[in-house]
Formats: structure tokens, sequence, C-alpha cells
């Protein structure tokens, strides 16, 4: 499984819009092959700062997202609200600890 964290710093009276789109393509993104699951977060400090967690089986399902119209009509839509740079990764998860 692979995880795709994205952070993605907007402009203060952007927010609302950010979440509005994330709200409305969350299901988009879920009916896409291979995907099993997307998070949202935001920064506890800085308001502005949010944070997606997606989750794939393989590398190959997130690049069908990201090549995808879908994704291009997204991103596009939620890059106009931007202040700063976003980041992304992709991770694998090593190790998960819950109490017992």
């Amino acid at each position: 499984m692979l995880i795709r964290i994205v952070k993605l710093t907007f402009k203060p009276e952007n927010i609302a819009s950010f979440e509005r789109i994330f709200e409305e393509s969350k299901n988009g993104i879920l009916a896409f092959e291979g995907c099993n699951m997307v998070e949202l977060y935001q920064d506890i400090d800085n308001s502005n700062i949010f944070f997606t967690y997606s989750f794939w089986d393989t590398e190959s399902h997130l690049n069908q997202y990201r090549n995808s119209d879908f994704f291009k009509e997204v991103w596009g839509n939620t890059k106009k609200l931007f202040a700063g740079k976003p980041e992304a990764w992709s991770v694998h998860k090593i190790q998960s600890t819950n109490p017992s």
C-alpha cells in the first residue's frame, strides 16, 4: 500500500472554498480503482494549512488518478486558492502501533 501525503497552504480567505472542493470531490477520488481511503487534516496552529492523506493499492493506481481528467479539474480549481507551493510525499507504512 502507498500513502500519498500532500501539504496545502491556502490564503485564509480561500479556506471555505477549499473545504467545499474537498467535500464535493472526495467521493470521486474514492471511486478510483485502487483508492482505499481519503482523509483531510487541518493544522492546529495554522488554520490555513491542510494535509490530505490518500491510501492507494499501488503507485500505478495513484498515477492513473493523477493523470485523469477528474484530477486535472479538481487540482486546477484548488491551486487557484494557494498561498504557498504545495508539497507532496509518497510513503509506505513501516510500522503501526496500537494500544492493547
